[in-house]
């Protein structure tokens, strides 16, 4: 296991660097607050350490394999998040009274997805069962590294989560708070689409 602190520096980037889902979170919790948000993160952390695993035990070569499959990975990914993008340039601010709340359209259910669709993700899980899984006990590897990827996964994603919830204390006009959902309307369909034209 002379791997496991190279990897668990491997997992911190890859789960504090923006990207679609940390956008995501950011921006549901800035107008849902952290406890709404919290099963979106579970969700999201648990299906990329899922994919982690799955990719271990053999998914990953059947994928390599299909390019049209991660091509029509891809476009579903783009075209999702880009609907995803206009719900947030669309959404009103939050309401004061805490009985109106606006649904955003992105769930736990939806963030598992995303990391289904997200060829990114993919690739990431490939990158860690190429590098740091092998040798002997493979399979215990694989399962320690998936669970080390979901527990620096949760702390780096609720980060992103208390960073909406400060941005929406911050925010104290409707049209800031409008500013910052176009910013990260842009962001995310700036995340989404570098992905296919790149």
């Amino acid at each position: 296991m002379a791997s496991l602190l190279p990897f668990l520096l491997f997992a911190f980037v890859a789960s504090i660097t923006p990207g679609p889902t940390n956008i995501l979170v950011l921006s549901h919790s800035s107008r849902q607050g952290l406890i709404a948000t919290l099963p979106i993160i579970l969700a999201a952390c648990t299906a990329a350490a899922l994919i982690v695993l799955v990719v271990g035990l053999g998914a990953g070569e059947t994928l390599l394999r299909f390019p049209r499959v991660q091509q029509a990975m891809a476009w579903a990914g783009v075209l999702w998040l880009s609907w995803l993008a206009w719900q947030i340039w669309r959404s009103a601010p939050p309401s004061l009274n805490p009985a109106d709340t606006q649904d955003d359209g992105f769930s736990a259910i939806g963030a598992a997805t995303l990391q289904l669709i997200n060829p990114k993700v993919w690739m990431m899980a490939l990158a860690v069962v190429s590098v740091f899984v092998g040798g002997s006990d493979e399979t215990l590897r694989l399962l320690v590294y998936s669970l080390a990827f979901l527990l620096v996964s949760l702390p780096c994603m609720m980060f992103w989560a208390l960073l909406g919830v400060g941005s929406a204390r911050l925010i104290k006009s409707a049209q800031a708070f409008k500013r910052m959902n176009a910013g990260l309307a842009l962001l995310l369909l700036l995340s989404a689409w570098l992905t296919v034209l790149a």
